[in-house]
């Protein structure tokens, strides 16, 4: 298995993750910071321990994998060999699947 990942944002991850920072400070910290342990360390997937799932329909530019991290997903692309790209995080909501 190749060594860490480089880990890096783009400015639409960056706004959303402003507005969900500021309404869920400490969770929202929390998950982010186990996301990028995560995604440095194996953002494929290949031991299957993790919650990532490679999405079917997804173009590479809106994050052709998805990270869940307890109500927070994040969606990102694996470009070249050692660098991970966050697109997209948001929070799903309680009442979602009711």
């Amino acid at each position: 298995m190749p060594g860490p990942f480089r880990v890096s944002t783009t400015s639409h991850f960056d706004r959303l993750a402003k507005a969900l920072r500021k309404r869920h400070r400490q969770e929202f910290v929390a998950a982010l910071t186990r996301a990028v342990d995560i995604l440095r360390a194996d953002p494929h997937n290949t031991t299957g321990q993790y919650p990532l799932r490679k999405l079917v329909d997804a173009h590479p530019g809106q994050g052709q994998f998805r990270l869940r991290i307890g109500r927070f997903r994040f969606r990102y692309n694996v470009t070249g060999e050692q660098h991970v790209i966050l697109v997209r995080c948001s929070l799903r909501r309680e009442d979602t699947y009711r």
